[in-house]
């Protein structure tokens, strides 16, 4: 383990040779690196593999498009709350209950911006909590990723119950799924915590990818069957309002 982290770091420090220069020669990362030719190459042979360094017809290597993806999503991650946050506001105030943002955070999902609701009895959820894909207001992020991601986490996930409603039938979860997807919102009831409902809406970019979900929640005992129809509708126009920021265009979920 402690050759494999060395590893790691060595190749980390010819990666960052590239932060101040946008092409160099095996022989130039040889020389600045001061690590063995050999070994050099070795690792640029595997960071060209995994896409991290591209070399072109000169021999001459560069960062890969990979890190351009990776960009792009790192950004997309951290302005998806600013441009959220004034739609989270509005929504707040306009339904009176808590507003979450949730975005997918390796193979579960985390709340990074809140706006909490005036109302006495409340759901606490904290910035940075981490919760399940398959259960709650999370589970609108599962609903849309890609077809075959979204089944090998249903394939290879035990669905744990967390709470009086939380779904552990596969096959039932899958067909939460697809409906999810038809109609552009899932309701989750007492599914992470007892006695709560969440409504949650997709929030997506210009490639029609799924970014984050918008959820509100609360009491179940504020969330009556009369009352869903107008904080379904509000909850979709509201990530829809977060997704057009983001350059979507098709206003169809």
């Amino acid at each position: 383990m402690e050759s494999k982290n060395k590893t790691v770091i060595k190749s980390m420090s010819l990666l960052n040779l590239f932060l101040t220069r946008p092409q160099l020669t095996l022989n130039e990362i040889v020389e600045l690196s001061q690590i063995p030719k050999t070994s050099v190459h070795r690792m640029l042979a595997s960071l060209e593999e995994m896409r991290f360094l591209d070399k072109n017809a000169d021999g001459k290597y560069s960062l890969g498009l990979l890190f351009l993806r990776f960009g792009q999503l790192v950004s997309e991650r951290l302005d998806i709350r600013q441009l959220a946050l004034p739609v989270m506001k509005v929504l707040r105030d306009d339904v009176g209950e808590a507003v979450n943002l949730i975005i997918k955070y390796g193979n579960e999902a985390m709340y990074i911006e809140k706006q909490d609701t005036n109302q006495p009895v409340r759901l606490y959820t904290a910035v940075g909590r981490k919760s399940p894909l398959y259960a709650g207001d999370s589970r609108i992020i599962l609903a849309y990723l890609p077809e075959e991601e979204r089944d090998r986490y249903v394939d290879q996930t035990e669905l744990k119950p967390l709470g009086l409603g939380t779904i552990t039938d596969k096959k039932k979860l899958r067909e939460v799924l697809d409906k999810t997807r038809e109609q552009g919102y899932t309701i989750s009831k007492s599914e992470l915590e007892n006695y709560t409902t969440a409504i949650s809406a997709p929030i997506l970019n210009h490639s029609h990818n799924i970014i984050a979900g918008l959820s509100i929640a609360g009491p179940d005992i504020r969330f009556s069957e009369e009352r869903l129809p107008e904080l379904i509708d509000k909850v979709k126009k509201a990530a829809l309002e977060i997704s057009m920021k983001l350059g979507y265009k098709n206003t169809t979920w």
